[in-house]
């Protein structure tokens, strides 16, 4: 492993790091859009050489921007995952295209399939699993599900797990099928205990697929509210709300450190805990998100494979 492409900022404040915080980063990954990824002059300034970067696709941007962006991320040397959101696939014929185009002109070999976030969907596809079930993505090395520490309401309407849980356990069974490495990507949340517990009641049903937690990058609060608002983040928002009402803290950006220490001491006394990987959404920024972890320990190599 080297960091020959990776150059620490040299403004990185040089403060003690936290090792089970600095353990449990190893390997996170981040996620970006076109749009944003576009503000950054030189990705490898900013993150090791290797690291995992989603590339979010968000309905009306188009397929183009998206292969640019993978292209230029993979030629800096980092492992793309764009996603593959169900709902904006028209039909079989373009999720065909969608891949050729990734694997042709970017080398993609790692997917994230989703739902997506639009209420009708624009064809024939409405879910991840239907995506599964077209074979098109038999060559990928890396097949990356969503996961719900809090649940899902467009899914679950009743506020349960049912249905959620219940498509899980087809996507477990069918990890069983593919030469790929599946794993669950997650929404992000603000508090560890919630998902603790989530996390072991998968164990618990049967779901042994690795977990790769979503955490919210440091950001303004006001910022952090919003999205999480938009975004259905449930129990845990009640962190965010308190940390808003102390007027000592309202001005000050919100950085994931309280969450991160505790999943990272509850992973370091348990070994096989099945959060195996941290994802960063950069809402803050993909500057202040990669300077947070590059200060708290995330600034070591990881394998090309990943």
């Amino acid at each position: 492993m080297s960091l020959l492409s990776f150059r620490k900022p040299k403004d990185a404040p040089d403060t003690p790091v936290n090792r089970q915080v600095a353990a449990f980063l190893q390997d996170y990954s981040i996620e970006v859009m076109p749009r944003t990824a576009e503000k950054v002059d030189d990705f490898r300034a900013l993150l090791p050489e290797g690291t995992r970067v989603y590339i979010a696709h968000i309905d009306g941007t188009p397929i183009t921007d998206m292969v640019a962006t993978a292209k230029r991320l993979s030629a800096d040397g980092y492992q793309v995952m764009p996603h593959f959101p169900a709902r904006i696939i028209k039909n079989r014929a373009t999720l065909a295209d969608w891949i050729a185009r990734y694997q042709g002109e970017a080398g993609v070999k790692q997917a994230l399939l989703l739902a997506g976030g639009v209420a009708q969907p624009h064809g024939q596809f409405h879910n991840s699993m239907q995506l599964l079930e077209t074979g098109l993505f038999g060559d990928f090395d890396h097949l990356h599900v969503a996961g719900h520490p809090e649940g899902n309401r467009d899914i679950d309407p009743d506020g349960s797990d049912t249905n959620v849980t219940d498509a899980l356990r087809w996507k477990q069974r069918f990890s069983d099928t593919t030469d790929a490495q599946m794993a669950l990507a997650t929404q992000f949340a603000f508090e560890a205990a919630p998902i603790i517990a989530w996390a072991d009641a998968l164990k618990d049903a049967g779901i042994t697929l690795p977990i790769h937690i979503g955490i919210a990058g440091p950001a303004k609060l006001q910022t952090l509210i919003k999205f999480a608002i938009a975004c259905g983040v449930g129990p845990s928002l009640k962190v965010l709300q308190k940390r808003a009402m102390d007027v000592t803290k309202l001005l000050l950006p919100y950085e994931p450190t309280e969450v991160l220490a505790a999943l990272a001491a509850h992973k370091a006394a348990n070994p096989d805990f099945n959060i195996t990987n941290v994802h960063f959404f950069p809402l803050g920024g993909i500057k202040a998100n990669a300077d947070w972890a590059i200060a708290n320990g995330g600034d070591a190599a990881r394998p090309a494979a990943g």
